[in-house]
């Protein structure tokens, strides 16, 4: 056995140590489609990941348990690992008799589908879950069957959540009175009675599928809820009213369904002061809400109340803070149709995990990928769930060398520079704000911060009584691109600013000069047109010029800047400008 094959857990992997292993592992990436390298057009770089996974040099993060890649590794685990697979087999098998009647086409499918199923197992590389997505597309391409053939039962299930929330031995275990004494203040009171009917709802929501197959007697929901309440006061602190620690909270779906309940929890959480992203499935993962069902569902709608409906996979920082002070409750998807798998979930829901305090999932799936690995996790990760055992809840704390930078946070930086600028005007001084390339050159961001420092501070030996604002001075260890982009957006817009300055080619030919270098080849030519965020900023000056008419813009003309695209996720440059073994 290899050093890799011995270690215990997947986080203590680490690529570069083992030939034999990193090959098997790469291998078993690429039969999974989560290898980046390969296909970076719909699998989450390092950047976007890191948004959700804490990685560090040469580590792997894997979408599923620890578990379930021991067994995959170790041949000897095959028994194991093929109960895994037959489970995933009888899934498929009741998808294919549930939309095809008996007859020829039914046998022809379940016999493409069992010489599918045994290539896919024969190399013991295919996680299971993974396995369940591809089969299901095989089923529904070679059935010619529509994109989402379960809507309408999930539409049926949605009407019947609605009836059970309102069923009185529902209603009445709700909105009883916690038992023992209530605290004499109103505020404890408060915080008690939120507390005990939003652990309720939780219990109500993990109970959705037992409990719309057989509507429960008051008496059993009664002795459900007090468990679950008992089970989450462990958790009670994440969920106080407007506590400073889960402001924004991520709810994520689950596979058997509950979507009405799911949105009586977040309706309650909002009702306590925070703000809920619910991220729904982006197509058919059977009971899973859908974008679709959210929109057309009367049942869901009638939940959703002035929630909002989020379609763009890849909102910007900006735009999504925008919906959610607007709105408290906005619903989103995932990005993917099948089980929890960081590699595959879109922009809009890495930036959503980014921004939230706190992560909720539902459903013993999402435990097995959260709970289930050794990886940690750059927010705070709530898990709960029913099974034979009961009720659980379980909370997985954020690796504590994570940290969030809240809107509140990145608001006080940009002020502080703001206050800097107020300061010069006051004292008669000009203020310039120097737009210059700082990462949007791979690799050459170092190099890019020396040649604007060298820059600035000969031009401010040159110019008497002006304020040169270097955005290079200002970098904070942590912040990626979209957190400095969103705070320098403050400062651009703040009114200070009377001569905003782009980078030109001459600036960049004098800047190596002061560093008595000659002009590297990547750098020939260059100038802030080449910069995404120099692009946006343009866009910005020009609004804001519009305002303020006195403002001088100066560099390349602003007709060059229209060539640049968006950012790559959490890069500093554009993903478009990089071939694929950068990216």
């Amino acid at each position: 056995m290899t050093a890799q094959e011995a270690v215990p857990t997947v986080s203590s992997i680490r690529l570069g140590q083992d030939v034999r292993f990193d090959a098997w592992l790469y291998s078993m990436m690429m039969d999974n489609n989560i290898a980046y390298r390969m296909n970076p057009n719909i699998i989450a770089g390092p950047e976007q990941l890191a948004f959700m996974v804490r990685l560090e040099d040469n580590q792997v993060y894997l979408p599923c348990s620890d578990a379930t890649f021991f067994l995959l590794r170790d041949p000897a685990q095959s028994s194991a690992l093929r109960s895994q697979y037959n489970r995933a087999w009888r899934i498929i098998m009741r998808l294919v008799r549930s939309l095809m009647p008996h007859g020829a086409e039914r046998r022809r499918v379940l016999q493409f589908c069992r010489f599918r199923f045994r290539q896919y197992i024969a190399e013991h590389t295919l996680i299971p879950s993974r396995l369940v997505k591809r089969m299901t597309n095989l089923v529904l391409a070679l059935a010619n069957l529509p994109d989402d053939p379960w809507r309408e039962r999930r539409r049926e299930a949605a009407q019947r959540q609605l009836a059970l929330l309102q069923a009185p031995a529902i209603r009445e275990n709700l909105e009883a009175m916690p038992e023992g004494d209530m605290p004499t203040r109103i505020t404890a009171a408060r915080h008690l009675l939120d507390f005990v009917e939003m652990a309720r709802m939780l219990c109500l929501s993990a109970m959705s599928r037992p409990w719309l197959a057989a509507q429960p007697e008051a008496a059993t929901v009664r002795d459900v809820m007090r468990d679950a309440v008992s089970q989450c006061v462990k958790v009670r602190k994440y969920f106080e009213r407007s506590s400073p620690g889960a402001s924004t909270i991520l709810f994520l779906c689950d596979a058997d369904g509950g979507v009405v309940l799911d949105l009586a929890v977040a309706n309650q959480l909002v009702g306590m002061g925070h703000r809920v992203i619910y991220a729904v499935k982006s197509g058919f993962f059977f009971f899973s809400p859908t974008l679709e069902d959210v929109e057309t569902d009367p049942s869901i709608s009638a939940m959703l109340g002035r929630g909002l409906v989020l379609r763009d996979q890849r909102m910007s920082k900006n735009e999504l803070l925008r919906c959610l002070r607007e709105h408290h409750l906005v619903v989103i998807s995932d990005g993917t149709r099948e089980r929890l798998n960081l590699y595959r979930t879109s922009v809009t829901f890495s930036r959503a995990w980014k921004e939230a305090d706190l992560v909720v999932a539902k459903g013993w799936r999402m435990a097995d990928v959260l709970l289930g690995t050794s990886h940690k996790f750059t927010r705070d990760v709530i898990c709960f769930w029913h099974d034979a055992d009961g009720f659980h809840v379980r909370l997985r704390p954020h690796d504590p060398a994570a940290h969030k930078f809240s809107e509140k946070d990145i608001a006080a930086q940009a002020a502080a520079i703001i206050a800097v600028m107020r300061e010069a005007h006051s004292q008669g001084r000009t203020v310039m704000f120097y737009s210059c390339i700082i990462g949007s050159i791979p690799g050459e961001t170092r190099t890019a911060i020396a040649l604007v420092t060298a820059f600035v501070d000969n031009l401010r030996k040159k110019m008497d009584n002006v304020l040169i604002i270097n955005p290079a001075e200002h970098f904070i260890d942590g912040m990626d691109g979209d957190d400095l982009m969103y705070m320098w957006e403050k400062v651009q817009r703040s009114g200070q600013i009377d001569v905003w300055r782009f980078q030109t080619v001459e600036d960049i030919e004098e800047s190596f000069a002061l560093l008595q270098r000659k002009v590297p080849p990547q750098w020939s030519g260059k100038d802030s047109t080449f910069s995404t965020g120099c692009t946006k900023e343009m866009r910005i000056a020009l609004d804001v010029q519009t305002r303020n008419r006195e403002m001088q813009i100066i560099g390349p003309d602003a007709q060059r800047f229209l060539r640049r695209g968006e950012y790559g996720v959490g890069k500093y440059f554009d993903a478009s400008i990089v071939g694929p073994s950068l990216r």
